[in-house]
């Protein structure tokens, strides 16, 4: 079957079934409201297309915020998953198992670090990040106890812990659950000046993001995380880069930080680590930073159990044999180019990206993103605004080139139809 009719049968072109609305009832009524989900209910996933329970299909252009960057269901890691499952699944780090040494050393080696500490989500490994460079400060820099300063970026997201709230700028992020931490401050986005006007001798770390997603897809000017490195090492600062998102291929290179030529003195990863199937991401440092850490001084049940390094290993497989870093620096730019027409709309204010991590931002004063993105769900396609103002693009990195060039029509309809009612509206 091809594209535009798998497409057209997951146009939302009728009511919720009584199932669906069922379940919907159900979530609404039993969870804490903390997300406003699309109205859809998804059973099954296939590749680059997920199926709701009223067997609609939908294209996936959101791919789980890139945790599900080589597509639904991939039958190699569910073998993977499947068979370690049934060997062994958890133990703790109070024990060695015979998975995690060959995903620590595949990670080191990938990343350039020497060391590597597993954990679970990404927000555990950004606050496992933190620990480090606090401790690195107190011990090694010499800064005095509880003293430690990090920076990071207005429009940054690293989680929803409290440290992480502490350092957003999000005003809808912190409001109410402060106190944060001390020694948390920001500094704008791409600007490297800004950067070496706030490093004092307590600073620890500067925590950064090579692509902002969350914040709305924003790729720094050219040079900027090269000048920041040197800053940096010129002040004895350390320079963590957060790849949990734009990591492992998202943006066609293995790293982000790798458009630029640089090297951190870490790196967290998370999301398609786990292969779409399981939380896994990582802390990789270099000795001078991991030096810190004694038995005892941090740890994590889950992290590092033999599952999640047995799906991490073979998702880092298809990664490279299905050669999806070259895939997604090749189909990238094309699919830039497609979407750039969307410009010619006034309301459309800017569509930027790399590889396959696009934002289009759309005016709000015409048109909030997420109208939109509930047009594109009623014509079959996937993917979620953020900020209100940013419909973001990042599909899994083996969709299929003729599924993308469907979709890419699909939008310029959805953007055809919104001017024109913005026209009629007038």
């Amino acid at each position: 079957m091809n594209a535009p009719s798998r497409a057209r049968q997951g146009a939302v072109a009728s009511p919720h079934s009584e199932l669906a609305s069922d379940l919907i009832a159900r979530e609404k009524q039993f969870s804490a409201r903390n997300y406003d989900p699309l109205p859809v209910v998804f059973t099954r996933g296939e590749g680059s297309w997920l199926i709701d329970v009223d067997g609609r299909r939908y294209l996936d252009l959101m791919s789980a915020y890139s945790a599900v960057s080589f597509g639904h269901a991939h039958p190699r890691i569910i073998a993977t998953l499947i068979a370690q499952a049934q060997s062994l699944g958890v133990t703790s780090r109070a024990y060695f198992n015979d998975e995690l040494p060959f995903l620590l050393e595949r990670l080191a080696k990938l990343t350039g670090m020497d060391r590597v500490l597993p954990a679970n989500g990404g927000a555990e490994a950004v606050e496992t990040a933190i620990k480090a460079a606090r401790k690195w400060a107190h011990k090694i820099k010499g800064v005095s106890e509880g003293h430690a300063e990090i920076i990071a970026c207005r429009g940054n997201f690293h989680g929803r812990t409290i440290t992480a709230c502490g350092l957003s700028t999000e005003p809808q992020y912190r409001d109410g659950f402060g106190p944060f931490p001390p020694g948390l401050s920001t500094v704008p986005f791409g600007d490297a000046t800004a950067l070496a006007l706030a490093i004092t001798p307590r600073t620890a770390a500067f925590l950064v993001e090579p692509i902002q997603g969350e914040g709305g897809i924003i790729v720094p000017p050219a040079g900027y995380l090269r000048e920041c490195a040197a800053i940096c090492r010129e002040r004895g600062v350390l320079l963590i880069c957060d790849e949990i998102q734009t990591g492992l291929g998202r943006t066609g290179r293995l790293l982000a930080c790798e458009h630029e030529g640089i090297k951190p003195d870490g790196v967290i990863l998370g999301k398609a680590l786990g292969g779409g199937l399981l939380p896994v991401s990582a802390f990789c440092a270099t000795d001078n930073v991991m030096q810190v850490f004694n038995p005892g001084d941090h740890g994590s049940t889950f992290g590092g159990n033999p599952l999640a390094a047995a799906v991490a290993m073979t998702a880092l497989d298809v990664l490279f044999e299905e050669r999806l870093i070259e895939r997604s620096a090749e189909i990238g730019p094309w699919l830039l180019g497609e979407l750039a027409g969307l410009r010619t709309h006034p309301f459309v204010t800017d569509v930027r990206g790399r590889g396959l991590f696009i934002g289009i931002e759309v005016d709000p004063r015409a048109i909030g993103a997420r109208p939109v993105v509930d047009r594109m769900l009623a014509r079959g396609i996937l993917s979620k605004d953020t900020h209100g103002t940013v419909i973001r693009i990042a599909p899994p990195l083996n969709i299929p080139r003729e599924d993308l060039a469907w979709a890419v029509g699909e939008i310029h309809a959805v953007f055809q139809d919104v001017a024109r009612d913005l026209k009629r509206a007038a």
